[in-house]
């Protein structure tokens, strides 16, 4: 028995040094790597990188979302990075994403660039498919996911926000379209469905904010309610209503409003959550601007 338990000890001991050592480095310090086991060089990865809300982290917001558990099933690598540290008020972590949320003490930050240098630090250790680079992001992570999609409309093919919400004002359409996927609760009483402000700030709500991009990736007009689904577990049946923003957009973009009847900003997600959102995003690849002009002249 003695020597039984010393061998799992053992076998203890080193599945948490191979755990650990599943980190990178983008410039902040080490954040937690999670790599498919049927990662293979030769083939290349998707990549997600999942933005924490504020005055949470990477650890919590994977916790939370249970994204690491859909690496093995779909094949992706997962980055889970953490904010910075407020140094007043809650000493909680933020993404400097826009004037509304969540850079309360107006620390000089590029947060839009850490993002990008999380990308390319995996993608300078690991085989990443250029095509298929996404982010999650859950509140202050979705303002920076819209942040990001923005600034990196070359790189990023999509994003995922939940109860997030674009800028403050109206931006000029990006360079390259961005698929988009607003999840938001009618109920939020934290980031508003109908838009509120913080701070004097006014941010937009989950209509307009899907509305914006809708014409930033040159989405038809017409306006399609495609499924329900359950994605909240404290609430009867499903819940959840699907509406795509427009029936054809520009190749490479598209938009979806997924919105939780009588959600909250925190959703008790359901056990199709993760994979629902997984599957939408793995499913819309980038299509580079050359490919578009190819597309538009045939």
């Amino acid at each position: 028995m003695r020597v039984l338990m010393v061998v799992m000890l053992m076998l203890l001991s080193s599945i948490s040094v191979a755990q650990s050592t599943l980190t990178i480095d983008a410039g902040r310090g080490e954040m937690p790597l999670f790599v498919p086991a049927s990662y293979d060089s030769d083939a290349p990865a998707p990549l997600i990188v999942l933005l924490h809300g504020y005055g949470s982290n990477g650890v919590q917001q994977n916790q939370y979302l249970r994204i690491s558990e859909m690496v093995d099933r779909y094949g992706f690598i997962l980055a889970t990075p953490d904010g910075t540290q407020e140094t007043a008020g809650r000493n909680a972590r933020f993404w400097n994403a826009s004037e509304a949320c969540c850079n309360f003490y107006a620390t000089d930050l590029d947060d839009s660039a850490y993002v990008l240098a999380i990308i390319n630090a995996v993608k300078s250790q690991y085989t990443v498919d250029a095509r298929r680079v996404y982010l999650i992001g859950h509140s202050n992570g979705g303002f920076m996911s819209y942040k990001a999609a923005h600034d990196h409309s070359d790189v990023i093919a999509g994003i995922a926000s939940l109860a997030g919400a674009e800028a403050t004002v109206e931006l000029p359409a990006p360079a390259n379209p961005v698929h988009v996927l607003q999840i938001h609760g009618t109920a939020d009483a934290t980031i508003a469905y109908d838009g509120g402000e913080i701070q004097g700030n006014v941010y937009p709500g989950a209509v307009e904010t899907v509305t914006r991009w809708a014409g930033y990736n040159g989405c038809t007009e017409e306006n399609l309610v495609t499924a329900t689904l359950d994605l909240d577990q404290s609430l009867e049946g499903l819940e959840t209503t699907v509406t795509r923003y427009g029936d054809t957009c520009q190749p490479g973009g598209s938009v979806e409003l997924w919105t939780i009847a009588e959600g909250s900003h925190i959703p008790a997600i359901s056990s199709v959550f993760p994979a629902e959102v997984v599957e939408w995003l793995l499913a819309r690849p980038k299509i580079h601007a050359s490919e578009r002009l190819a597309v538009s002249q045939n």
